[in-house]
């Protein structure tokens, strides 16, 4: 007799069932994954072969599939591959999105702006692709519920036993589940499976995103281990590569030690400013009097799953944002 799979094997391959089969009408039967189904240990080495998909180059990257509400109604424009392309360009990136508290939260508040989280576990990144699916469906759900309330008969006066639910921009719990319809219908949102240390610049062009995320990044506490960190010289130089001029780099984590690793790579020791030519003079720091009118900033902090366990376990948190500068003109 085989053996079973495991018991959470068994209980995510359950779930995909459920949410695959679901129609848009018992959308709401349908419940938010659980994340204790998809729990995976926190650290992977990325210089392993993991047996990644990964694009040519960006112009062969299929996009169609992670965002259907943006593909192109021109059926002509497509990839080499022959792949749908979309009518705008994703922007947004959250490397090593987790469980993709930031992804899920960032949807409402930039609407028509594509996200994409990237993620190099499989069972975390299976959890974050059926939580957006379940919102998409959820949203789809509560759109059609509405329709079909506004075509019938005027409705009757609010009453105190049945007061009129209005719909919100609030983002969506960590649980995964929102009761209003929010701006884009998170249809604006995805995630990939990714090793973003070898493969970044395969999935976008030169001057592409606008931001990118690098949250509670794995510390690598031994010295022998420090090249695995995703903040280095050599990985800068590739932020700066699919970054735009005036786009923004965030970088958040509640180790000092990393905190002060981050800051060593991307601006000069401040006893020698000069500068050097290298790879710091394209960035520079964004002042905290600037931060404060960021909501992106404040989602870092506060709605991720990592930044909320910092704050009840009553840790540190550590932000720096770096601005992209413009390139410098070639001498004459």
């Amino acid at each position: 007799m085989a053996t079973p799979p495991p018991y959470k094997r068994q209980k995510r391959e359950e779930y995909r069932r459920q949410l695959t089969n679901a129609t848009t009408d018992d959308a709401a039967s349908v419940k938010a994954p659980q994340k204790r189904f998809f729990r995976q240990r926190a650290h992977a080495n990325p210089f392993s072969d993991h047996h990644l998909d990964y694009p040519l180059s960006p112009a062969h990257m299929d996009w169609s599939s992670y965002y259907p509400a943006f593909v192109d109604p021109d059926a002509s424009k497509t990839t080499p591959d022959g792949a749908r392309k979309l009518v705008k360009d994703v922007e947004i990136v959250d490397i090593g999105c987790g469980f993709g508290g930031l992804t899920v939260a960032l949807a409402p508040l930039l609407p028509e702006t594509l996200m994409v989280g990237m993620e190099i576990r499989t069972q975390v990144l299976e959890y974050l692709n059926s939580r957006i699916c379940f919102l998409r469906a959820q949203q789809q759900h509560l759109k059609n519920k509405a329709a079909a309330t506004s075509s019938e008969s005027p409705a009757p006066a609010a009453t105190e036993e049945e007061p009129v639910q209005k719909t919100s921009d609030k983002p969506a719990d960590e649980a995964g589940t929102t009761t209003a319809v929010v701006p884009g219908n998170y249809e604006n949102i995805s995630a990939i499976r990714a090793n973003t240390m070898k493969f970044l610049p395969n999935f976008f062009g030169h001057h592409q995103l606008s931001k990118i995320f690098i949250c509670f990044p794995d510390p690598h506490f031994k010295a022998r281990k420090h090249k695995a960190r995703i903040i280095s010289e050599s990985l800068n130089a590739e932020y700066a590569y699919v970054l735009r001029p005036g786009g923004l780099l965030y970088t958040i984590t509640d180790v000092e030690e990393y905190h002060h690793w981050i800051l060593r790579h991307f601006q000069h020791d401040p006893e020698t400013q000069a500068a050097s030519g290298g790879i710091k003079d394209l960035w520079e720091r964004v002042p905290e009097s600037e931060l404060e009118q960021d909501p992106c900033l404040r989602v870092m902090k506060f709605e991720t799953e990592e930044s909320k366990k910092v704050t009840r376990n009553k840790g540190n948190k550590y932000v720096a944002v770096y601005r992209r500068k413009a390139d410098p003109e070639w001498p004459a």
